[in-house]
């Protein structure tokens, strides 16, 4: 925004200093004025342009040329404080240019660049230092929506030249009736991926937005019927689920709480052993915060793979396809559910194989924390 162009901070500072020196010299001549030369009359204080000169003189010392002298000692302490008081703001606002240009270059999208200040913790430091955290942040997450952006531009650009492929052999085919049913089996297959990954990608936005009226509920009732949801596809692939833990009861929107636990419990089941694999889902209320944690049995994760799978589109050890039907986005879906209730995903590898996310959010208010809410709505007495 356009503003009037002013003084610089650097000159304010360089006149206060000499403002500040001229004042003490004036109160320290005043103060020998008053005290060595007040019976003097005043009139043999003013100085005289015959006086000037023999203001250096040392055998001319004395009250006839006190006024001289008083003009030559501020006259001196005004340029002294000019320009001692530029070097020393100079020196003393370098930090802060530095920060300036930091922050341009930011401005023009450079977000690489670090101020790394020098020198003891003050406050310019610790200014600097507070800077550079935020930069690392905002390139963190600068890198992060363009892998989403490339991710789900290929994402969705599949499935559309997939129908468009099959679309163009049904043209070409010289049988109309030859393989009809099977082309119309593998368009209806691509169809439903690509409605699966738009839906899942406005389930994405809507917990962005935290568009949601929040309820009381309960997140081991939530973990259960999420682990009811999926103990077919468990079943099928040789996975065993166990549940336990107690009453966690917290505020937020129940379609969203369960997709979050659904989506966990779908990862521990399709990311596990190919057979005889094991799921834990456990529930815990603590002071002020109320944790649900599932993990699973399975390969050894590395912890450069771990920090990656919350991202969009990653699945597994690989961007791969798998006989699951995943769209990429079940761990992304969970951590932005998790940050619009003000709570947090932690995910780390098990030292025996395998992943554990834990979800931690705020418990609801202790009052509340008997009505036994089932999917937002409380139990009758």
């Amino acid at each position: 925004m356009d503003r009037t162009p002013g003084l610089s901070v650097r000159l304010k500072l360089t006149l206060s200093y000499a403002g500040f020196l001229m004042l003490a010299g004036s109160l320290l001549l005043a103060i020998v004025w008053v005290f060595l030369l007040r019976n003097y009359p005043a009139s043999s204080l003013v100085p005289r342009l015959s006086d000037f000169p023999r203001v250096l003189d040392p055998t001319n010392f004395g009250p006839s040329v006190f006024g001289a002298a008083v003009v030559v000692v501020l006259a001196f302490l005004l340029v002294f404080g000019l320009v001692a008081g530029w070097l020393l703001a100079g020196r003393m606002l370098a930090p802060l240019t530095r920060i300036t240009d930091a922050t341009r270059m930011a401005a023009t999208g450079s977000l690489s660049h670090r101020i790394r200040l020098e020198g003891p913790s003050d406050e310019f430091r610790e200014l600097a230092d507070s800077f550079d955290a935020m930069l690392e942040r905002l390139e963190a997450q600068v890198a992060e929506q363009q892998r989403f952006a490339a991710n789900a531009s290929h994402e969705l650009r599949t499935p559309l030249a997939i129908t468009q492929t099959l679309l163009d052999v049904a043209r070409n085919d010289p049988g109309p009736d030859r393989g009809s049913g099977e082309l119309v089996d593998r368009l209806h297959a691509v169809n439903s991926r690509a409605i699966d990954l738009t839906e899942a990608l406005l389930l994405l936005s809507r917990a962005d937005k935290r568009s949601f009226v929040p309820e009381h509920v309960d997140l081991s009732l939530i973990a259960e019927e999420a682990t009811e949801t999926l103990l077919l596809l468990a079943e099928g692939r040789g996975v065993t689920i166990e549940t336990s833990g107690d009453a966690a009861p917290t505020v937020g929107s129940p379609a969203l709480l369960l997709q979050m636990a659904t989506n966990l419990v779908h990862n521990a089941v399709v990311h596990n052993l190919p057979d005889q694999g094991t799921v834990w889902v456990t529930t815990s209320a603590h002071r002020g915060t109320v944790v649900i944690t599932i993990e699973n049995s399975g390969e050894q994760l590395t912890p450069q793979l771990v920090a990656t799978l919350a991202e969009p589109f990653q699945r597994g050890s690989k961007r791969i396809r798998t006989d699951h039907g995943g769209v990429g986005l079940g761990l992304a879906i969970v951590k932005s559910i998790a940050q619009a209730h003000n709570g947090t995903l932690t995910l780390s590898a098990r030292a025996a194989g395998g992943l554990r996310a834990t979800v931690q959010l705020p418990a609801a208010p202790p009052q509340l924390a008997d009505d036994r809410p089932v999917n937002g709505r409380a139990l009758p007495p």
